[in-house]
């Protein structure tokens, strides 16, 4: 095609290519972006400047990323009649990596999440959030600097599937019967009658190739563990589920380069004492186990015995230390973990809804969304992304921090494999806070700060990236 939506390709750049599970990005690739609503105008403006800025001072001139705008949310609307048009969805596809400012989502009726809808029809599975603390950044916590975690949040199933009938209509009326009739028949539990009701599927497809994305990435950047969130001890079949699951791909696909944490406990008592015996070990790992019911005790020994027959030879006498760890951690637990102890944990696996909760609750401990980045990534396609609302009330005054379109940025440049880019801006940005400039966010927070403009501050960003290039 010549065009999408009606605005034509920009002649002077070329289409990343995918092939085999690996981008080939050419020197000057197009990247659609989506500006945003609200004070997505002002962040954008801020952000290309940044982005440009940097990748010219890393490349002096060979490279340059050529943007093409493509529409969604409110300016959609305004053009096309159409929240979301399909050239746009057609653009992304074309061209595979995209970035977008924060887009409209109505609370109740009106439109479905546009953020949501763009990650199911281009099936894009994995949100990947990561979550550090930037020297001089205010937080509310006393050690924020041991906040290092990156988190990969299943991102089509769970409850935002969108399965869900209203309460009151014919159709939920007879869900409800059927429920109650047949598949709850003869027992206590019945759906009351003025309910809504909504489904929250989790697959095994859904759930491993999630898990697989997360290990690559721990295993490529030398991560220590990837920790396996759920909500298992209730809800044993989704939650509880996307847990077992989650250890069957990793001890089936990465056996050579994991141990799970039950593992660890089995070979450590091995490695400590070898003469322990199958019975002995199993005690340990399960204290009280002599109590238990026969059926339990011999499904115990059974699991100790596998482990020390399979992977003793191979990470057992201290190799296991060495592996990439593999745990899990309930929900609720795992919120009060990233407060007090956030430096024990790397990389967290989680479902939708657990992973949209602790992102935002791991957010806050390091400046809050307006830092935070986000990437929407599929098997041949990316959406780099605003983790943040669109604050009409701030729209178009220049005020909002521009971090978070900035380090999504980021993101997509360590992505593309543009490193040199992605580290000038980083450390530009941590210079600039370093500095306190910042935005009224930051400022009414920081003791002695100068509040700066959204384009200001992007400016300042700009100039520090010509002192770290001087620097090094």
């Amino acid at each position: 095609m010549a065009s999408f939506n009606g605005v034509p390709i920009p002649p002077n750049g070329q289409r990343i290519e995918y092939s085999n599970g690996k981008y080939t990005v050419p020197n000057h690739p197009i990247i659609p972006f989506i500006e945003g609503d609200g004070t997505g105008r002002d962040i954008w403006k801020a952000s290309v400047r940044v982005f440009d800025a940097a990748v010219e001072k890393a490349y002096e001139g060979k490279r340059a990323v050529v943007w093409y705008e493509v529409f969604a949310g409110e300016k959609a609307k305004s053009r096309f009649q159409n929240w979301l048009p399909d050239d746009t969805v057609s653009a992304i596809r074309e061209f595979r990596v995209a970035i977008k400012g924060p887009l409209t989502t109505p609370i109740g009726g009106g439109i479905r999440s546009l953020n949501v809808a763009l990650r199911q029809i281009l099936d894009l599975y994995g949100c990947v959030r990561p979550v550090k603390y930037y020297a001089g950044v205010p937080s509310p916590v006393k050690h924020p600097e041991r906040m290092n975690i990156v988190i990969f949040r299943e991102n089509t199933e769970d409850v935002y599937a969108g399965i869900e009938w209203e309460q009151g209509t014919p159709e939920v009326a007879r869900l409800i019967e059927f429920l109650n009739k047949e598949m709850l028949k003869g027992g206590k539990k019945q759906i009351r009658l003025d309910s809504g009701i909504g489904i929250k599927p989790m697959s095994v497809t859904g759930t491993k190739r999630l898990v697989r994305m997360a290990i690559k990435h721990a295993l490529e950047n030398k991560c220590k563990a990837v920790t396996l969130v759920h909500k298992g001890n209730i809800q044993k079949f989704t939650e509880g589920a996307f847990r077992k699951w989650g250890y069957e791909l990793a001890t089936e696909e990465f056996r050579a380069q994991v141990v799970t944490e039950r593992e660890s406990w089995i070979l450590g008592n091995k490695d400590k004492n070898p003469d322990l015996s199958i019975e002995e070990n199993a005690n340990l790992i399960e204290p009280g186990l002599e109590f238990a019911q026969e059926e339990f005790r011999q499904g115990i020994y059974k699991e100790v015995k596998a482990c020390l027959d399979s992977i003793y030879a191979t990470h057992g006498k201290g190799a296991w230390k060495k592996k990439l760890m593999i745990n899990d951690r309930i929900a609720d637990s795992i919120f009060q973990q990233v407060v007090t102890r956030a430096d024990e944990y790397s990389v967290l696996a989680t479902p939708n809804l657990n992973g949209d909760y602790i992102s935002d609750a791991c957010a806050a401990q390091v400046g809050g969304l307006g830092i935070a980045p986000g990437a929407n990534i599929g098997d041949g396609y990316a959406i780099f992304e605003a983790t943040h609302g669109t604050a009409p009330k701030y729209a178009d005054k220049d005020v909002i921090n521009p971090g978070s379109v900035i380090l999504s940025g980021v993101m997509m440049f360590r992505f593309l494999g543009w490193t040199e880019a992605a580290d000038l801006i980083e450390h530009s940005l941590e210079r600039t806070i370093e500095q306190k400039k910042v935005t009224y966010d930051f400022e009414r927070l920081m003791e002695g700060a100068t509040k700066v403009k959204t384009s200001e501050f992007a400016t300042c960003m700009i100039d520090n990236m010509t002192v770290a290039v001087a620097a090094d």
